[in-house]
């Protein structure tokens, strides 16, 4: 195995990025299903889910919101919500007692600001308290059908790592990235983005050589 070269955050992009079209090609045949890995029913729940996905994982996530969404199952509820209770539910998550005050807060400001409901833009995604632009294009794409880039830490190591971007700015590589690839598909390719840096290209340790991108990967360690 040669020395790291795995792009440094902030470094300028490489002379040979990864071509789109056969990175894409190839994500497209390893992960057909990749999908939003957040079990949801509705824009709130997904809403709900993804602020509660910071600092811990999906599937963490996803062993809690039944029990919440049973007993708080709208907006207006969590509005309403026990602060004691909700922290009771979330305690697996971490952060327990900043993110029941969180949802206590976004509830409200759906009840009082949506009559209760998600709204489907992202000016107004934003604008609700602890929503920002990773959460509202999670929330659009998935629920709402809108094209959106979700930087998340996989998305954002990986368009380094291809050499799509020198960029750490979430907006930037958003940008970048959207500039890069056609709307139609911003939204599966972030969701082939997450599968492949969850399961190969992983932050400490990438698998490079069982990944098939390495051959095309100006970062591969080979």
């Amino acid at each position: 195995m040669t020395a790291s070269r795995h792009p440094v955050a902030g470094a300028p992009p490489t002379e040979n990025p990864a071509p789109t079209a056969d990175v894409a090609a190839e994500l497209a045949r390893l992960y057909p299903d990749a999908h939003c890995e957040l079990d949801f029913d509705s824009p709130l729940q997904l809403l709900v889910a993804t602020v509660l996905s910071a600092q811990t994982t999906d599937v963490r996530v996803n062993q809690v919101t039944p029990e919440l969404f049973e007993r708080y199952p709208s907006a207006r509820a969590m509005a309403e919500a026990d602060q004691d209770d909700l922290e009771a539910i979330l305690r697996p998550l971490g952060f327990f007692r900043s993110k029941a005050t969180a949802l206590i807060g976004l509830g409200r400001a759906l009840t009082e600001q949506h009559h209760g409901e998600v709204p489907g833009d992202l000016a107004s995604l934003v604008a609700l308290p602890g929503v920002g632009r990773k959460t509202a294009n999670v929330v659009l794409g998935n629920a709402f059908g809108v094209p959106g880039i979700t930087v998340d830490t996989h998305v954002g190591r990986l368009a380094r790592r291809f050499g799509w971007t020198a960029n750490v700015d979430p907006v930037r590589v958003e940008r970048e990235l959207g500039e890069l690839f056609p709307p139609e598909d911003w939204v599966v390719l972030c969701h082939r983005l997450i599968f492949h840096g969850r399961r190969i290209c992983v932050a400490r340790r990438p698998a490079c050589g069982e990944c098939p991108l390495a051959g095309i990967c100006p970062s591969a360690e080979v």
